[in-house]
């Protein structure tokens, strides 16, 4: 890769521990995207086979072979690693909940690998929204976000503040974190139970 070309942004998607829904974010801004299936997923969402089809040669399915624990892992874990040597001036993220890749992603960064683990496709760097948007939109931002987590929407407080904050470029302040907390709730997104979070989000 010359030095006047931009570097490719790698994302590795551990589908048994996020299905996301959003995978539509990657189409056609150069990213190269894998979604690793566990041997005993049978059926994939319309929404993610329809955005890997519309990322043609940059889209592509790996099924592990064998079960266990952290089988699925040990397979993400070889490919970044083959990936980082075949471009290691590129990006890399592996979307995942499992703090488990914190430790090798911790060791490639040392090495001068960008790697990075996010819990959720709107979280990379380049797809988090500005937020210089009018607060009407930033509540639209992450209401789509946490409808399309499921089940892995953040129960805590301080959890929910952290997600969306992941979700802005720069950080909100506290003041600006406040108002959203407040708008989400006065608008019925989120119910706030002491220290707790329920949630009535679209289709729930």
């Amino acid at each position: 890769m010359s030095n006047t070309e931009p570097k490719r942004n790698h994302v590795l998607i551990d589908f048994e521990n996020v299905q996301p829904k959003n995978l539509s974010l990657l189409v056609g801004k150069g990213y190269r995207v894998y979604v690793f299936v566990g041997e005993n997923q049978a059926k994939l969402p319309f929404e993610l086979a329809d955005a890997m089809q519309q990322l043609g040669d940059d889209g592509r399915y790996i099924k592990i072979a064998g079960q266990g624990r952290n089988a699925l892992d040990f397979h993400v874990a070889y490919y970044l690693g083959e990936l980082a040597g075949e471009d290691p001036k590129g990006y890399f993220h592996v979307i995942s909940r499992d703090t488990g890749f914190d430790p090798l992603i911790k060791h490639l960064r040392r090495r001068g690998i960008e790697a990075h683990r996010e819990q959720d496709l709107a979280e990379i760097p380049p797809l988090r929204t500005p937020a210089t948007v009018a607060e009407g939109d930033k509540v639209g931002v992450v209401v789509r976000n946490l409808a399309g987590r499921g089940q892995s929407r953040p129960r805590k407080v301080k959890t929910l503040t952290n997600t969306i904050n992941s979700l802005f470029k720069p950080k909100l302040d506290d003041a600006e974190l406040g108002d959203l907390m407040r708008d989400l709730q006065d608008q019925g997104y989120i119910v706030l139970d002491g220290d707790k979070v329920l949630y009535r989000l679209p289709r729930d």
